[in-house]
């Protein structure tokens, strides 16, 4: 069952007309990826009907059909948020290693012409380099295979951030540097996974230091955070994603096993609300898409209500460090990216409000 959208327009709450930018000035709103066609009266004007563009996709056995209002409609999106995450750049670098700039360097570009100047975004480092193992095709048939650019700097360095800096200048905020989920018994030990992470960003730092272009962390193996890693990203400077997603603990657990400890050296911490717990992509695709509309068989269970608790909490601890919170939603974990923001953004006031 969908819930209806409220757009009210015309009404003074910034949060009813899903504004997001005036929560408080330490707290962000952004969510991951945009262009859908679906927040057409959320967050794009009606004008974007006549501009609608449609693509096939086949997931999990189902055929959807993905509708998206252009990239100039950026303008708009920052009229409601202050920061967006851009995925695409997750699936290939920017620029090739014989040195053409591929065709997310020319999206990137778009983006770049289009968005106003106080805009901000985060970037997914590229697979390439952040996954130990890459879908492939081998023989005809598709397997999980080592990768061999894992951790390779000038691969990262002059196929993605180098180029990103290029085109993003300050509005670049950021780095998302996701890694895979990996099987206990097919991932390295805790002393060769974090050696081997804190070799390839001294490497980065010594080109483009942490502090010129801050990354977060997204490791999706629960048994690889340990204590050790915190350590790490803490003495490297270098900021946990507390991420909502399958097989991740709640945040609230994530809380308690990085001790309380926020790490960043630009005192920022990004939450990632993707997917709910235990739910497969494909599964949480098929409930939310189209993706116009909150969910309830998505918003109303457990885990979710615990979902804006647990970051509404997290948001309340980054201000008491004297950090930024930046909050990424996601269609996926509510059906709909908007009116999560919504829920949560409440939420945050409400306890704001109990503080003043």
């Amino acid at each position: 069952m969908k819930a209806e959208n409220d757009s009210s327009g015309s009404s003074r709450d910034p949060i009813d007309r899903y504004d997001f930018r005036h929560v408080h000035p330490n707290i962000e709103f952004g969510t991951a990826s945009d262009r859908y066609a679906g927040w057409i009266g959320q967050i794009y004007s009606d004008r974007w009907n006549e501009r609608i563009s449609s693509r096939k996709r086949t997931l999990g056995g189902r055929k959807y059909e993905e509708r998206q209002v252009p990239v100039e409609s950026v303008v708009e999106y920052f009229e409601h948020f202050r920061v967006l995450e851009l995925d695409f750049t997750f699936y290939r670098v920017l620029v090739e290693p014989g040195g053409d700039a591929g065709g997310n360097f020319f999206a990137l570009q778009k983006y770049a012409d289009e968005a106003p100047d106080n805009a901000r975004f985060l970037l997914k480092a590229p697979q390439q380099v952040t996954a130990r193992k890459l879908f492939r095709s081998s023989n005809g048939k598709p397997s999980w295979q080592d990768n061999a650019d894992y951790l390779n700097r000038e691969m990262y360095l002059k196929g993605f951030l180098h180029p990103a800096q290029e085109l993003l200048g300050d509005r670049l905020q950021g780095v998302i540097f996701e890694q895979e989920y990996q099987r206990r018994n097919e991932s390295p030990g805790e002393e060769e996974f974090v050696g081997g992470l804190s070799e390839f960003f001294a490497d980065v730092d010594a080109a483009v230091p942490v502090d010129e272009v801050p990354t977060h962390l997204e490791i999706r193996s629960p048994h690889l955070l340990t204590k050790s890693y915190f350590d790490w990203l803490e003495d490297a400077g270098l900021g946990h994603v507390f991420s909502h997603w399958t097989w991740l603990p709640p945040i609230r657990e994530q809380w308690d096993m990085c001790g309380g400890r926020l790490t960043s050296s630009d005192r920022h911490v990004v939450a990632r609300l993707l997917t709910p717990l235990r739910k497969k992509y494909a599964d949480a695709y098929a409930l939310a898409h189209p993706f116009d509309s909150a969910v309830e068989e998505i918003f109303d269970t457990q885990q979710a209500k615990e979902m804006v608790l647990d970051t509404t909490a997290l948001t309340i601890q980054a201000l008491k460090h004297d950090f930024a919170a930046t909050v990424i939603l996601n269609n996926r974990a509510w059906g709909n990216a908007p009116a999560m923001g919504q829920v949560i953004a409440r939420r945050v006031q409400e306890e704001l409000d109990k503080q003043d």
